[in-house]
Order: structure tokens, then C-alpha cells, then sequence
């Protein structure tokens, strides 16, 4: 994990508020792959805030995405916001 690379999480009724701070490396992506996983509870929606984030490595989004179909269900809603959403999240390519 990039050693500067911490994450808050706050919830808020169905609502899972996940804050991330520092650099975003491929064991940093683990990290909030894990975060998720141990506080998604009851959740419906996760933010994910990435306004702190001061750079995301390629290899930090690739980990991301590839796991993120481990926690990803039909009722779980993920929400990206911040000027490093799109470097982190990868646009669903897949239509419906």
C-alpha cells in the first residue's frame, strides 16, 4: 500500500461514505476492496469520495476494477465523486 494512502468511512442510514486520501497503488485498491467488503452491511449505496486522492496509478485502478465484481451485486449502487473518479473508476462498458 503507498504509504501515504489512508481511508475514512463514515455511514449514513443505507448509505456507506468511504473517503480516500493519499496515493492510490494496487494494494491501496485491495485495501478499499476489503473496506467495502467489511462495512458494506446493509448498505444500498456506496460514495466513494477520491477529492483527496493526489495520484492514482494505472495499476492501483486495473486491481480495482478487476475485484470489484466481488462485492458489486444487483442492489448495491457504487457512486464516484471527485476530480479522480474516472481514474479510478472505469466507465461500464457493458449495456443493458
Amino acid at each position: 500500500m503507498a504509504l501515504n494512502f489512508k481511508i475514512i468511512i463514515n455511514r449514513t442510514n443505507d448509505n456507506l461514505h468511504i473517503h480516500l486520501m493519499g496515493d492510490f497503488d494496487g494494494s491501496s485498491a485491495f485495501e478499499l476492496i476489503n473496506a467495502i467488503k467489511e462495512n458494506l452491511n446493509n448498505s444500498k449505496c456506496v460514495k466513494i469520495d477520491t477529492c483527496k486522492l493526489k495520484k492514482v496509478y494505472p495499476f492501483g485502478q486495473e486491481v480495482f476494477n478487476h475485484n470489484l465484481i466481488n462485492v458489486k451485486n444487483t442492489r448495491l449502487r457504487i457512486e464516484f465523486i471527485g476530480p479522480n473518479t474516472l481514474q479510478i473508476a472505469q466507465p461500464d462498458t457493458n449495456p443493458m
